[in-house]
């Protein structure tokens, strides 16, 4: 397997767990993370707080860090 496409399974390896990792941290029914670090305590008049915000723009990046990564592994191996 050529250098690059080692590096590739890894990054792609990473990303993936990092995904699967913002993901379950997403609310569900309830108040999700801002419950869980304490927030939930709070009425958000707004919608969503800055913290779950970020956590979304986050997972947006990884999953497009995913898509990319994933294009380029079926380019390298086919």
């Amino acid at each position: 397997m050529p250098l690059v496409t080692l590096v590739l399974v890894v990054i792609h390896v990473v990303v993936s767990l990092l995904l699967i990792s913002l993901i379950l941290l997403h609310a569900g029914r309830g108040g999700g993370v801002s419950e869980m670090f304490g927030g939930g305590m709070q009425t958000q008049a707004m919608g969503s707080t800055v913290m779950e915000k970020n956590l979304d723009r986050i997972t947006v990046i990884t999953a497009i860090l995913f898509a990319g990564t994933t294009i380029l592994l079926s380019f390298r191996l086919s």
